[in-house]
């Protein structure tokens, strides 16, 4: 509790609110949409500013073992959001939740964590800067249990038909065919609300919640310029920014967006010679186009999937004093 405590100070001594406030069902500050549950919070306790319960939301969602590739749609979707002048909603955790919330915020944008702890109680650590954020620039960390309680992971389950039901839409970046990412798809379905998803390849396990959410009927975004259009379409709200520059890519890129391969499956499928590809590859690596991940494949990184335009689009063109495929 004394660790606890002390993560309170360290927000009020960084100059941020750590007011707190329990809202009670029916009173004025109590969020309206969160009625439309089949059963309600009786109390949310919210540290920071309550008036960012009120929206207009959207709710960014999507694997906590992320891919670039996913990292990078969630970055793009809270990106998108804050530039449209949307709240963005997400729960604070590993992967795709954080990366929304550091994209809205580094677009100047507001966010509210829905946690699974105390909303007092900064978890997973490594998302000390996404709390931080959140109070910093007028938004909130909500949460259903009592004020200083630790991790149990029945209650991260019970958050999520509130990130479901805080947002006017939800955006899904990510997911497994079963996991805590889909069940708050699902909520969100329930309640009516227009669910985004972003595509993946068909061979990637992480992208099987996401395809079959298309299949079921969830609009689908392939590239910024979707989402943008339908969050204008949806919210009534236009987003003011600069479009940004493609890199170019080679072969060996276009392959590794579609699907993190090993190089002598990379090399076999271009029918390229493998020394050429690990050369490439070794020379995207250095130049941070691709990243090897835990199971020995390559894949295109985070960084470099954030600039491109449009997802999945391919461009065969590429400069540079390596030769590349």
């Amino acid at each position: 509790m004394e660790h606890q405590a002390q993560r309170a100070v360290d927000y009020r001594l960084q100059g941020m609110t750590n007011q707190r406030f329990d809202i009670h069902r029916g009173e004025e500050a109590y969020p309206g949409t969160l009625e439309e549950l089949d059963s309600p919070p009786e109390v949310l306790h919210v540290l920071g500013n309550p008036a960012a319960l009120k929206g207009p939301h959207l709710s960014v969602i999507g694997s906590r073992k992320a891919t670039p590739y996913g990292l990078a749609a969630a970055a793009m979707a809270g990106r998108i959001a804050a530039e449209c002048e949307l709240t963005v909603v997400s729960g604070g955790a590993y992967g795709c939740d954080s990366a929304s919330l550091r994209a809205a915020h580094a677009a100047g944008g507001r966010t509210v964590v829905v946690s699974g702890v105390g909303a007092d109680v900064v978890y997973p650590p490594t998302s000390k800067d996404v709390f931080d954020n959140a109070l910093a620039d007028g938004g909130a960390i909500v949460s259903l249990v009592p004020w200083g309680q630790d991790a149990r992971r029945w209650t991260f389950a019970e958050r999520n038909p509130i990130i479901a039901a805080l947002g006017d839409a939800l955006v899904v970046c990510e997911a497994g065919q079963r996991s805590g990412t889909s069940s708050t798809a699902d909520a969100a379905a329930r309640l009516g609300r227009r669910v985004y998803a972003v595509p993946g390849s068909i061979y990637s396990p992480q992208s099987t919640g996401t395809n079959r959410l298309i299949a079921d009927g969830a609009a689908i975004v392939c590239c910024e310029q979707d989402l943008e259009t339908m969050l204008s379409l949806d919210f009534g709200s236009l987003r003011v920014a600069e479009e940004g520059t493609t890199r170019p890519e080679g072969r060996v890129l276009s392959a590794l967006v579609a699907m993190p391969m090993r190089p002598d499956d990379l090399a076999a499928a271009l029918g390229e010679d493998p020394l050429t590809v690990l050369r490439t590859l070794s020379d995207y690596e250095a130049r941070g186009l691709v990243e090897r991940i835990w199971d020995g494949r390559y894949c295109a990184s985070e960084g470099y999937l954030a600039t491109r335009v449009r997802i999945g689009k391919k461009n065969d063109s590429h400069n540079g004093t390596t030769t590349h495929v």
